[in-house]
């Protein structure tokens, strides 16, 4: 199994530089927006939580993207951090040989 050389990009960074930074809106701001606590969307951008599906579908309406823009940029996440947790045990299976 190769990993990826890049690191895992957490959702809220992307959310935080990308669509806040340039907006000049903060996380209570949009969370306000959203019809969400204000808490919910500071863990976010501050990378302590993670994007529920719920919070997919409010950003993809907001920022007018797909629900699954966000969630799969959070699937790529969880699989790359998971993956170098698990590296060890991921490198001890041995792959089915072609037929």
């Amino acid at each position: 199994m190769a990993l990826s050389i890049l690191p895992p990009v957490h959702p809220g960074e992307i959310l935080r530089e990308e669509y806040l930074v340039p907006l000049g809106m903060s996380a209570g701001a949009l969370a306000k927006r959203l019809g969400v606590p204000r808490t919910r969307i500071e863990r976010l951008v501050k990378e302590d939580t993670p994007v529920t599906t719920d919070t997919a579908l409010r950003l993809a309406r907001f920022f007018r993207t797909t629900p699954e823009f966000w969630m799969n940029m959070q699937t790529s996440y969880d699989l790359k951090v998971e993956a170098a947790a698990k590296k060890d045990d991921l490198d001890s299976i041995e792959e089915l040989e072609p037929a």
